[in-house]
């Protein structure tokens, strides 16, 4: 089992994969509790003037403070991180759409920052970085004995300044060297397109603040030559992102009012129902773009799209439409995160991201460290290939336990084809390798195509039974 010691951080500053709220919890509101630990307190203080007094340079007493906050986060569970300055802002202008960088979210891994995932249309994605690409050098600097943090805001600059980075690729007898151009990244959360008379495909890339109402003028430009005969919904290797967004997209397809995720933590605010209903799902925004929807999108056939990088967000739209009985699930094994991470600001500028609760699905499963299992397996390829090795978060340090089930890390979903997939290598067909940068919905994209031809049997079903 690989063991990653991730943050979801993105070279250029944007934290992906968090269900964010930019509310003051309530609890940071209460009286401090009784019984603080005064020796452990005591041992504390005489370490931190240990260092003031001793160490063989000076430090700030700034610095020290961070330091400690921070460390006292990245030992709780690989979402709950100290945001300083900048990477506050970074966090709430990514969930914008837009955000300086190279566009790759990134973790750790015995010392080395290793790629989670290439974003769309960003220098990293066309440069040819993989998911599970290993940076150990940037520029001149060692990655090596840098904290994340450390690394990202070095992998962070100006628009167009170049950044060298040395890659460790499996696979590659000799490391790579990639140059890589900073650019201002702006990610088009959703997209669209008839790939074939009366069928559409719509993908959500990310889950930001505008995605509800890209996707009611998406859907709205799918319609506007009348009614599908079938919607498929991409969610793959979409890493999340807002609460709310995943809440109004899941909205778009569900009847009013049913419930579309529950949060449960240890405070009184952590315990909430989310529904398909404007209240819940805007935010400060006083028109619905959902009501402009055609009336045809409530009940066309529909498939979801999922794999091992469809997460949080992504998870939640899938596990609703699931249990709802709204779409049919069809992919792989989807990431498991199933934790909510509020944010607090603090004095300075500065934040923490916590971990303060776990979401379920409308029927109460917890999707923490399993994920989403597909209704119908289908692989990469025809014969079970795939061209990366997947991370998932029961594969992460410290990842939090699924409290409803504990054999939740063994996947319930068996492999409909043949190959056992290991990094996209054993029971490949070599005379059809797999493409490097798949073209999602094209005839290349053998889960899009069994998902329309699932979409083509149901229309067939549905024309018989009338």
């Amino acid at each position: 089992m690989i063991k990653a010691k991730t943050i979801s951080l993105v070279a250029g500053g944007f934290i992906a994969g968090a269900l964010i709220s930019l509310n003051l919890p309530a609890f940071a509101e209460k009286d401090v509790q009784p019984g603080l630990p005064i020796e452990e307190l005591r041992t504390f203080a005489e370490v931190y003037s240990a260092i003031k007094q001793g160490y063989v340079e000076p430090v700030e007493d700034k610095k020290m403070i961070a330091n400690a906050i921070s460390g006292l986060l990245s030992n709780l569970d690989p979402h709950s991180t100290y945001l300083d300055a900048d990477a506050f802002k970074d966090l709430q202008v990514g969930t914008q759409g837009e955000f300086g960088g190279l566009g790759i979210e990134v973790g750790m891994e015995d010392g080395l920052v290793k790629v989670v995932s290439p974003i769309e249309d960003t220098p990293a994605y066309r440069a040819g970085i993989k998911a599970g690409d290993l940076i150990f050098k940037l520029d001149e600097t060692p990655v090596k004995g840098l904290t994340l943090n450390e690394a990202v805001k070095k992998m962070r600059g100006k628009p167009k300044t170049a950044i060298k980075l040395g890659v460790l690729r499996k696979g590659e007898a000799k490391p790579l060297e990639i140059t890589l151009v900073r650019e201002v990244i702006k990610v088009q959360s959703v997209k669209s397109k008839i790939t074939e008379a009366g069928y559409g495909w719509i993908r959500v890339t990310q889950f930001q603040e505008n995605t509800i109402a890209d996707l009611a003028r998406h859907l709205g430009k799918l319609y506007k030559d009348g009614d599908l005969k079938g919607l498929v919904l991409d969610l793959r290797n979409d890493p999340g992102g807002l609460l709310n967004g995943a809440i109004g997209v899941s909205a778009a397809f569900l009847p009013a009012d049913v419930k579309v995720v529950s949060t449960d933590g240890r405070t009184p605010d952590a315990h909430q129902e989310f529904l398909a209903r404007s209240r819940d799902y805007l935010r400060g925004s006083k028109e619905d773009p959902l009501v402009t929807l055609p009336v045809g999108v409530k009940k066309v056939p529909m498939v979801v799209l999922v794999n091992g990088g469809s997460a949080s967000a992504s998870e939640i739209v899938a596990g609703a439409l699931q249990d709802h009985k709204r779409a049919i699930i069809v992919g792989t094994q989807t990431f498991g995160k199933g934790s909510v991470q509020s944010v607090l600001p603090l004095p300075g500028n500065a934040a923490i991201k916590l971990t303060t609760a776990r979401y379920y699905t409308p029927e109460g499963r917890s999707i923490q460290a399993k994920g989403i299992t597909p209704d119908i397996v289908v692989e990469e390829s025809p014969n079970g290939s795939s061209p990366i090795a997947r991370v998932r978060e029961a594969d992460l340090d410290r990842h939090l336990e699924n409290d409803r089930d504990r054999e939740a890390a063994k996947s319930d979903a068996k492999p409909a084809s043949k190959g056992n997939g290991k990094n996209g290598k054993e029971g490949r067909d070599e005379e059809e390798p797999l493409p490097a940068r798949l073209e999602y919905a094209s005839k290349d994209d053998y889960q899009y195509q069994q998902a329309l031809n699932l979409l083509k049997g149901l229309q067939i079903m549905q024309n018989k039974s009338r």
